[in-house]
């Protein structure tokens, strides 16, 4: 049939045209299946266990926003034998809140990649500087511990602790994706963590595990006998024994959570208090994890990947006993006052709260958290 100026499309321009569709979409597969930077596995998230999934609640809602508006994108925070708080922010800095509350501009580090912060015997803290490496922060200035391990750039430090002799233990979360790309670490879902020792006696790295997925957090027990280190796409943390018959055995210590674990830290009374991601999707999203098309996709247009964060909508955190059997919960459901929380630490009965979406660092009063209600 003619369109209004008699025109009819020809045999083969229809035809001229129908390949070049078929070209276009054969040459965007190839570019999403041949040329995407990751070779994805399924991710099954595992169900919640009934113990761990205590009631939802709004606890989260009732913090104060300390050092509103100074701070940008607190990720990890740390204090000092004095009580004095340091945080590492997005824009680069070491920053400080003093005892009498007045923050300070510290140390500037420069960049955006400062995650993991840890306290020292000797004074200064530790800095995991996700392109650089580890990190020692003092009054004099900033120096490089370690950045190479087994001859390789070590290129996404992300958390670290130092036990009272003076070893240290980080994480690497990734020994293929670099901290920008960690969304493709999510979207390949492989093993591709490592948790190392650091002995600055010595200045040797040493490898205590492989083949971890995405190794988040670092904590010490109350009594340095063992390790707990997180593994944010299992929804796991492992237990590593330092001391005793089963020194350098590997054992599950809590599975299953509520979200996938991000850091972890000692409590005064020898449980930990750890933040939680939420990585479960709703719906027809939930079905990118198991889709390898979809993970193609998302990996080739990253921008996309705006459309399934869940991280941006809620925060959890919770506290669990040394012998691995969930004690408290606190949420944000609705992420109004903290999302993506990504430390909690408790200091002087109050919980400190870290996150890569706040301009503040929240802290809960924990005495009146006891309410049965917030168990």
């Amino acid at each position: 049939m003619a369109d209004n100026n008699g025109f009819r499309p020809s045999k083969q321009c229809l035809q001229a045209s129908s390949s070049l569709v078929l070209a276009s979409i054969l040459a965007f597969t190839l570019q999403i299946y041949f040329f995407s930077p990751i070779s994805p596995d399924p991710l099954h998230l595992p169900q919640i266990s009934a113990s761990h999934n205590l009631p939802t609640n709004n606890k989260l809602q009732e913090v104060t926003k300390i050092g509103e508006g100074f701070l940008n994108k607190p990720e990890d925070l740390c204090f000092d034998e004095e009580g004095t708080l340091y945080t590492a922010t997005r824009d680069g800095w070491i920053k400080r809140m003093h005892r009498n509350g007045s923050w300070e501009d510290w140390k500037l580090i420069g960049g955006d990649s400062l995650l993991g912060v840890a306290t020292t015997r000797s004074g200064g803290i530790i800095v995991c500087d996700a392109l650089k490496g580890l990190l020692k922060v003092e009054e004099d200035g900033v120096s490089l511990l370690t950045s190479q391990f087994n001859g390789s750039q070590i290129r996404f430090a992300d958390d670290v602790i130092e036990g009272s002799d003076g070893i240290m233990y980080f994480s690497i979360a990734s020994t293929k994706f670099g901290f920008h790309d960690w969304h493709l670490d999510l979207l390949e879902a492989k093993p591709n963590g490592q948790l190392l020792k650091y002995d600055p006696f010595l200045n040797h790295t040493s490898l205590l595990l492989d083949n971890l997925c995405f190794p988040n957090g670092v904590a010490l027990s109350q009594h340095e006998d063992f390790l707990v280190v997180c593994e944010t796409w299992k929804y796991r943390c492992l237990k590593y024994w330092l001391k005793g018959e089963r020194k350098g055995t590997t054992e599950v210590f809590i599975e299953n959570l509520i979200g996938g674990p991000d850091n972890i830290n000692l409590a005064p009374d020898g449980s930990f208090w750890i933040a939680q991601l939420e990585l479960r999707f709703e719906g027809i999203l939930g079905f990118v994890h198991t889709s390898k098309a979809s993970k193609h996709l998302l990996a080739t247009f990253p921008k996309l990947l705006g459309l399934i964060q869940g991280i941006h909508k809620k925060a959890t955190v919770v506290k669990v006993g040394a012998d691995g059997k969930m004690l408290k919960r606190f949420d944000d459901p609705n992420g109004s006052v903290m999302s993506f929380v990504t430390n909690a630490l408790e200091f002087e009965d109050h919980l400190y709260l870290g996150s890569l979406n706040t301009n503040f660092i929240g802290k809960l009063p924990l005495l009146e958290s006891d309410d049965p209600n917030f168990i």
